[in-house]
């Protein structure tokens, strides 16, 4: 005898309950992908930005997802009640809530472990759960839609349609518009707030027999986010205070100055860009005076100077009140107005060009006598502009005979110089003669050109630089460094392990700046 397809227990859920399934489906794709680029981003000041802080976060969101669905399809066939389901939103809402405020002692929690470990760590304590009661909704809302078998395949395609469009607008919206023009805090907790509003909704106008402890947790967690509206990391140092914060695509930018006002800082991440003296407009960092120094001292005639990385205008503005020609890549347009208005940085003195120094290299028809290289992302030089191809696209934006000036952070010691050794590698590939010139203090400064013989051609110019600083300057000029050492790797393109590789000196710099900044 021949059997008729099994009925679904809600085949005759109203057509508006199931327009609204559709919808929740979006939203609660647009919110999985928020949250897992913005998870990334609230760690990024405690762990950084390398490869295995988006592995941790890309592999807990694919775990949870994988969570979510097993448990969503397990769920439906044992009680394909909806409210489930949207107690479910209330609750990863209220866990957003509590990430941002526990984000940070998670975060310091997890850097006693080594960074792969630490950053998995951080992302499934915070994240997890969220995700993966989110998930819950795609099989869940099949069981729930589907009046019979012989329509789960429409019903799984417009469900997972909706749900992938939800993830592009979400990935649009944080990528192009929360980002930059809003907190991490207050993006996450508006994300949650936006789930809660959706469950709302639903014990509002369809919940009957769960209107009232619906209501009541969706209340509870908007108090929950509420609070979490208002975290942001804070800079702990005493005596310091915070004048400026905003966020950017590239992260967290600070400016921090003494209750004084003698000293200036400007933190990306928590990561320290400059230091400042603003009575007397000078950086207080080695490594400004150092680029600026290299670049006259191995120069002959310093006309046309292209600087990658503004920072906060400190080399370029120096060499354009000599009367340098200086043109500067910038990839974050949000730095701009602060060195303007913190740093004393003149716009109008230089050419400035907001994009990628990859793309500058491979575009421009200028010719300079100097590049000088300061790109970061986070603590660590961007890997793309690092390789032979980088290099050698550099290489054609010098006149004959020019002078590439570059600064990193590197460990030339036994057993953690691979970073240093594959650069000096590297550049040889591309430039006749290279010297290194190491500051004892993280930064190494690498200057290659093709002139020969390859000698600084001026003493270093030191008034300009502050007295606390100037024994130092002598020292890192002073420190100048021949390697001859074949054991690096060339870094192409192609094949470029320098963020694995460096990973143990980057976790120590990253755990020592985060620890330095944490709050009492």
């Amino acid at each position: 005898m021949k059997q008729s397809a099994p009925k679904a227990s809600s085949g005759s859920i109203s057509r508006g309950l199931k327009v609204y399934l559709f919808a929740t489906a979006a939203v609660t794709g647009a919110a999985i992908m928020i949250i897992e680029i913005l998870g990334a981003k609230m760690l990024a000041p405690y762990v950084g930005t390398s490869h295995f802080v988006w592995t941790a976060q890309i592999a807990v969101t694919l775990l949870a997802l994988a969570s979510g669905y097993a448990v969503g399809g397990w769920l439906a066939d044992k009680s394909p009640r909806p409210a489930w389901v949207y107690g479910g939103i209330v609750i990863a809402a209220a866990w957003l809530g509590f990430s941002v405020i526990a984000c940070e002692s998670v975060a310091y929690w997890c850097l006693r472990f080594q960074l792969a470990a630490g950053s998995l760590m951080a992302a499934a304590a915070l994240f997890f759960v969220p995700l993966a009661l989110l998930a819950m909704v795609g099989p869940f809302f099949v069981r729930v839609i589907a009046s019979s078998v012989t329509h789960v395949g429409s019903i799984v395609g417009r469900l997972t349609s909706l749900s992938t469009i939800g993830s592009v607008a979400g990935t649009v919206l944080i990528g192009y518009v929360l980002i930059p023009l809003s907190p991490n805090s207050v993006t996450m907790s508006l994300t949650a707030a936006m789930l809660v509003a959706i469950a709302t909704g639903f014990f509002v106008v369809w919940g009957r027999n769960t209107r009232s402890p619906g209501v009541v947790a969706s209340a509870v967690s908007l108090l929950v986010i509420g609070l979490a509206a208002v975290q942001r990391p804070a800079v702990g140092t005493v005596g310091v205070k915070e004048v400026f914060s905003a966020n950017s695509n590239f992260g967290l930018l600070q400016v921090v100055e003494t209750e004084s006002g003698g000293r200036r800082w400007f933190l990306n991440d928590l990561l320290t860009q400059n230091t400042y003296a603003p009575e007397s407009g000078q950086s207080m960092s080695l490594f400004t005076h150092m680029l600026y120094g290299l670049a006259k001292s191995y120069t002959p005639e310093l006309r046309d100077a292209l600087c990658v990385g503004l920072g906060v205008g400190i080399v370029p503005m120096q060499l354009a009140r000599e009367g340098v020609k200086v043109d500067v890549v910038e990839i974050n347009p949000a730095v701009v107005p602060i060195a303007e208005r913190f740093f004393g940085f003149d716009p109008a003195r230089v050419t400035l060009h907001i994009g990628d120094g990859r793309y500058y290299f491979n575009t421009t028809t200028r010719r300079y006598d100097a590049v000088v290289l300061d790109a970061f992302l986070g603590e660590s030089p961007p890997s793309h502009l690092m390789t032979r191809e980088a290099f050698e696209a550099l290489h054609r934006c010098l006149k004959p005979g020019g002078t590439l000036v570059m600064n990193t952070f590197a460990d030339l010691s036994p057993g953690r110089d691979f970073l240093g050794i594959s650069l000096l590698c590297t550049l040889r590939t591309v430039f006749k003669n290279v010297v290194i010139h190491d500051a004892r203090n993280g930064n190494v400064f690498y200057v290659a050109s093709d002139r020969e013989p390859f000698v600084m051609l001026k003493a270093p110019q030191l008034d300009s630089v502050p007295e606390p600083l100037r024994w130092a300057v002598e020292e890192a000029f002073a420190n100048r460094i021949f390697m001859d050492k074949s054991e690096g790797t060339v870094l192409t393109d192609n094949y470029n392990p320098a963020d694995f590789y460096d990973a143990q000196n980057r976790e120590a710099l990253r755990r020592q700046l985060a620890i330095s900044y944490r709050p009492d």
